[in-house]
């Protein structure tokens, strides 16, 4: 009983630090439209197209993801040999850094060109960070899975990624509720980015608090004596090639949805369909705590009937129904429709989230668990995410088609499901590990 109890707790506290980490990521895509034009300077043909802004933006929000493949080599790598706590301690701290940079920067009336170089430099740091954040913890999450539960253990990474999607869309309702567009523009901009920095501290305690998984012990141990060795980065992709392509195409469905269709939902909304700021925030909330709710039974089912079922018939799903819902939307804008487009993805993005990061552990055995995730996550992430804002702002700027973030999704969503028909069900299998060399 005992050991179960502290099991939990440390399950806690590894989803708590994983939240507190991606809030402080997505919080910079919330606020695009608000940074775009305190840090970037408008179209000198024309200073009321807010595009030119928003390009600039979206673009040094993809400059981060340069960096995430690097933090995710580096700090995948870390938590195989060091221990996945030593990982997320470290990611921590330097998200911190990141968000501090934010929270003070000058903005571009006053420092001119040195305003967006903070914010670039920003973007580098927390990209690192990111790179690591999603190897080792999920690593974590998979090896602390009692017998039967790592469906619903694992499932715990991406509600704790839709529970900071979900406060950071609250803090954005909240201070556009609280604050008037001057005091906004002025400085009320940095709530939320001082929130998460005021924060990094629980972070911080609370990860230093996690133990380290059974599993990583045993596995440290075989090292030591010989009989499992370290294996780098090109011996994992030589050994692991299959298993790595197969987490890609199953990532690039995770990045267009967290990128486009729910934090580019923001921009989107009011940039290019016209509708109030505070209204899209309402809708960012109501899907992302359905997703919350939802994502944890979704895990749990995948532990009786296999993680496979789910994950094709979800992305068949997600597919079939984007354009027609696009389509309907873009037609006649409205939050009614908004709101009916985002919960009607939402039930099948939560059954494919809700198995999404177990199948990516159950990929890798555990002497390269964090950094085979970290390499098929992270290179992913920075092909079709990081610059996945940028290239939808641009189609709709070049074609004038509202419907470049449907077609972006679908594509993505398409590369997913070819994946997941190569996914080896393992739901069932007591030993994910008896590979390791």
């Amino acid at each position: 009983m005992q050991s179960t109890a502290v099991s939990k707790r440390n399950i806690l506290a590894a989803v708590i630090g994983n939240a507190l980490e991606w809030y402080d990521f997505l919080v910079f895509a919330f606020m695009t439209p608000i940074v775009a034009k305190l840090f970037f300077p408008s179209n000198p043909n024309d200073p009321s197209d807010d595009l030119n802004r928003i390009l600039m933006t979206t673009a040094v929000f993809g400059v981060g993801f340069f960096m995430r493949p690097v933090g995710g080599i580096l700090l995948g790598l870390y938590g195989d040999r060091k221990g996945r706590k030593a990982a997320m301690v470290m990611v921590t701290g330097i998200m911190a850094v990141a968000i501090a940079l934010i929270t003070f920067a000058p903005t571009y009336q006053g420092v001119g060109i040195w305003a967006p170089i903070f914010i670039v430099l920003a973007r580098l740091l927390q990209g690192f960070a990111a790179g690591g954040e999603f190897g080792t913890s999920t690593a974590l999450l998979i090896e602390l899975a009692p017998k039967g539960k790592r469906g619903f253990y694992g499932s715990w990474q991406m509600t704790g990624q839709m529970a900071a999607l979900l406060i950071g869309a609250a803090v954005g309702t909240l201070i556009t509720d609280f604050f008037t567009q001057e005091q906004l523009m002025s400085w009320a901009w940095r709530i939320p980015f001082a929130v998460g920095l005021l924060i990094v501290p629980v972070a911080i305690y609370i990860r230093r608090h996690v133990e380290e998984p059974e599993t990583f012990v045993k596995m440290q141990a075989a090292q030591k004596a010989g009989t499992v060795k370290q294996v780098g980065v090109l011996e994992m992709l030589r050994t692991h090639a299959r298993e790595t392509l197969v987490g890609m195409g199953l990532v690039v469905t995770a990045t267009v949805s967290i990128y486009i269709t729910f934090t580019y939902l923001v921009t989107y909304s009011t940039v290019t369909l016209k509708l109030p700021l505070h209204d899209t925030f309402m809708v960012q909330m109501a899907g992302a705590a359905l997703m919350v709710v939802l994502m944890p039974f979704m895990g749990a089912w995948s532990d009786r009937v296999g993680r496979r079922p789910l994950m094709i018939g979800s992305l068949l799903g997600y597919l079939v129904v984007l354009y027609p819902l696009y389509a309907w939307l873009t037609d006649g804008p409205s939050i009614a429709k908004l709101m009916t487009v985002q919960v009607v993805v939402c039930l099948f993005v939560s059954v494919f989230f809700g198995v999404f990061s177990t199948v990516m552990a159950e990929l890798f055995p555990a002497n390269v668990r964090s950094v085979g995730m970290s390499m098929a996550y992270n290179i992913a992430v920075m092909v079709f995410g990081g610059f996945a804002q940028f290239i939808v702002t641009w189609l709709i700027k070049t074609t004038g088609s509202t419907m470049s973030p449907a077609f972006y999704v679908m594509f993505g969503v398409t590369l997913g499901l070819i994946a997941a028909f190569f996914i080896r069900e393992r739901a069932h299998d007591d030993d994910l590990d008896g590979e390791m060399v």
